[in-house]
């Protein structure tokens, strides 16, 4: 398992995004690296946890939960056939792109160590948006993605330090339950009637998951 590419995000005028000022930093590209990785900070005022990496609408992206985000390789390969189309490392907006790892798969509170000193923690999947979809240009891309279920993870950063394409991969810690990335992707999407089975996962789950769960429960009762 490695780092296969580490992709940074620079700010682009976009018609696809809400944010007043037009910005995105979906679009990322690879770089060799050394790039620093460190907690940001909260929602709404921390951005990437990537250096040099941005992440221009803070409402919904970025903070310590959303630090960074990986995407499998060998998923995107797998979307290069379905769509009939060749996709860069970084096409999906991810920081990191594995080969080896999979990262759909990972349980919520998986740890990985990637090179000598950096350790992230899985806490969600990514939810698509209008931005995604118009990055990538292709019509009903939020409903595909959805439907697949594989939507790459969200982690947040235990232990900072620099890392640099070609870093092994490590699994440090993989917790006892059952809650995947895919798991709590399709709970908060299509399949809502699992949302109380994701409060499995613990404090490691992104607290918006958290609070979706214990709302659903809530009116369950």
């Amino acid at each position: 398992m490695k780092l296969l590419s580490l992709n940074l995000g620079r700010p682009k005028v976009s018609e696809h995004t809400d944010q007043p000022e037009r910005l995105t930093g979906i679009d990322k590209r690879p770089v060799d690296g050394p790039v620093r990785v460190a907690a940001p900070g909260p929602k709404g005022i921390g951005a990437s946890g990537v250096a040099g990496d941005a992440v221009c609408h803070t409402r919904h992206h970025g903070g310590d939960h959303q630090a960074v985000y990986a995407f499998a390789r060998e998923d995107l390969d797998d979307w290069e056939r379905e769509l009939g189309r060749t996709l860069a490392s970084g096409a999906f907006g991810e920081n990191l792109t594995t080969k080896g790892l999979d990262v759909s798969g990972a349980k919520i509170g998986e740890r990985w160590r990637i090179g000598s000193e950096v350790v992230l923690e899985v806490t969600c999947g990514r939810i698509p948006c209008t931005t995604f979809q118009g990055h990538l240009g292709e019509k009903g891309w939020v409903r595909q993605f959805t439907r697949k279920g594989a939507p790459g993870a969200y982690l947040r950063v235990i232990e900072p330090g620099e890392i640099r394409a070609g870093d092994p991969i490590e699994i440090a810690h993989r917790p006892d339950h059952e809650v995947t990335v895919s798991f709590q992707f399709r709970a908060v999407t299509t399949e809502r009637e699992l949302l109380p089975r994701l409060l499995a996962a613990g404090d490691a789950l992104h607290p918006e998951a958290i609070e979706t769960a214990r709302a659903y429960m809530a009116r369950q009762s």
